[in-house]
């Protein structure tokens, strides 16, 4: 909850650094708003809630015995929307990338990474319960993410803005 809230605070300082409404404003401030509430979902636990309605769904409508090739499908999907959606910020904020990118990629990490994790797919809650050097891999996967954001917001702070507009 710690990281996220850290991260989220980072990116919104950055959106009310930007002297005007940009795109590159726009992506520090919808950021910040997203890692605010991931702040808040890890501590009230609503992806248990999302996999239990998902539960519930399929086995009110019969299709429960199924649900691991559902599951399976559905993290492909959101493995694929994750990388496609970040393809396409990363194509929108192409002119702001030294100022955006690897926040971007941290984001896109956290975001295929919530996503997964909120399917709630068995085989994949055992992969990232291993431990690695005495961490969960869980933690690795969910901070590491975070901590690649922070570092882009870092990197952000650090690189200065060209004086060109819209930008």
């Amino acid at each position: 909850m710690v990281a996220y809230a850290v991260a989220a605070i980072f990116s919104l300082t950055l959106a009310t650094r930007r002297d005007r409404q940009t795109l590159e404003r726009t992506f520090w401030a919808v950021a910040g708003a997203g890692l605010l509430f991931l702040s808040v979902n890890k501590q009230l636990d609503l992806q248990s809630f999302l996999t239990a309605a998902g539960r519930c769904t399929a086995q009110m409508q019969g299709w429960y015995d199924m649900r691991r090739t559902v599951q399976a499908d559905f993290i492909i999907g959101l493995i694929a929307m994750a990388i496609i959606g970040g393809t396409g910020v990363f194509w929108l904020l192409r002119r702001t990338i030294r100022r955006t990118g690897i926040a971007l990629l941290g984001l896109v990490w956290i975001t295929g990474f919530v996503l997964v994790r909120a399917v709630g797919f068995h085989d994949v809650d055992r992969m990232i319960g291993f431990r690695l050097a005495g961490m969960r891999l869980n933690w690795v996967f969910e901070l590491g993410g975070i901590a690649v954001f922070i570092l882009g917001c870092v990197v952000a702070l650090s690189v200065r803005r060209p004086p060109r507009s819209g930008y």
